[in-house]
């Protein structure tokens, strides 16, 4: 006798009949859970139920345990016969599928989704900011030059108007060019700050976040470069695996995409650093060491992410020494700029 699996149930065969048979439940996600477990290579209790002791041959290698392995002669069986539509193993794969895309949330993912959150409360701030200035300057146009911006956002969110701002604020002014307006427009840009600030908190929120994950998933990569601007080369390379297959010149560049296309299109000079120009180290150097302190770092960077994405050692503080040796070289070979 022969054992056959099928997606809906599992039987036992000879010379074309059917001998016994275990059919699944006429459940779609119990179908998916049975299919999964064979995919992975597990046996099913319904098998084991069938085989039982009995002298079989089986098609599959996960099943040699329970007889003779011979991948030939496997029958067809349909569905349909014994009471299973078709639909019901579209279901079951939809919900296979599901279940792969929770299992391949891969931390690297949550990162990125993050940052490109990030990205979308940036632009929604700057927005909803532009706008809050432009309609306060109605009322209160010198608020602005006299406060940050943090505390314009406040104050606004508190106060509303220039009268309740100026009767809480120790502010240095007698007078204001702006026009009266109505305790109505006062409650909608006091709900418009509210709704800024709430914006801003919910950024930092996801900063603190993106920061943690990146000290347990890329802590190399977090060490050399920071986890903030090591999350946006994770974005910008589409995951860890892709930034890790990366060369260290492209590292260099990611960010740059557009400068470097207008390079190549109207052969204009090619930039020297993409988003780690963020990095203090960079944009706080002179104009000519950056070009070799971006090379530096983008090696330095290529190194930690390949060890964070095929490796498990922590060799950042290892990294951070050469990579700080290296720029005290640059330092001193070039401190002044190059002759024109």
């Amino acid at each position: 006798m022969r054992l056959v699996t099928t997606w809906f149930g599992v039987f036992l065969e000879e010379d074309g009949q059917i001998v016994e048979k275990v059919l699944f439940p006429q459940d779609a996600d119990e179908i998916a859970r049975r299919m999964l477990a064979v995919e992975n290579g597990e046996i099913l209790a319904e098998e084991e139920e069938l085989a039982g002791g009995k002298q079989l041959v089986v098609s599959e290698e996960r099943l040699e345990m329970l007889g003779d392995f011979i991948p030939e002669g496997a029958p067809f069986i349909a569905p349909e016969d014994h009471g299973f539509p078709i639909d019901l193993l579209n279901k079951a794969m939809i919900s296979i599928g599901k279940d792969k895309v929770r299992a391949s949330g891969r931390p690297d993912e949550q990162i990125l989704q993050a940052i490109r959150a990030i990205d979308d409360l940036n632009k929604t701030a700057n927005l909803l900011s532009e706008r809050l200035h432009e309609w306060h300057e109605i009322n209160f146009p010198e608020l602005a030059k006299l406060v940050p911006e943090d505390r314009f956002v406040k104050l606004v969110a508190e106060h509303g108007d220039r009268k309740a701002i100026l009767d809480s604020a120790e502010l240095d002014i007698s007078d204001s060019m702006g026009s009266e307006i109505s305790s109505e427009d006062a409650a909608a840009m006091q709900k418009m700050a509210v709704t800024l600030q709430q914006t801003m908190k919910s950024r930092e929120e996801l900063d603190r976040y993106v920061q943690g994950r990146m000290k347990e998933v890329a802590k190399n990569t977090s060490h050399v470069i920071g986890p903030l601007i090591g999350a946006r080369l994770i974005s910008l390379a589409g995951g860890l695996e892709r930034l890790a297959k990366m060369p260290s010149s492209t590292v260099q560049i990611l960010g740059a995409e557009k400068a470097f296309f207008k390079h190549l299109k109207d052969h204009t000079k090619p930039p020297k650093h993409g988003i780690i120009f963020q990095h203090p180290n960079i944009h706080r150097a002179p104009y000519w060491q950056r070009g070799k302190i971006s090379r530096a770092m983008a090696s330095k960077i290529s190194i930690a992410v390949k060890m964070d994405f095929y490796g498990d050692e922590f060799i950042g503080d290892e990294l951070e020494a050469k990579l700080e040796k290296r720029l005290e070289e640059i330092r001193k070979k070039y401190p002044n700029p190059p002759r024109k």
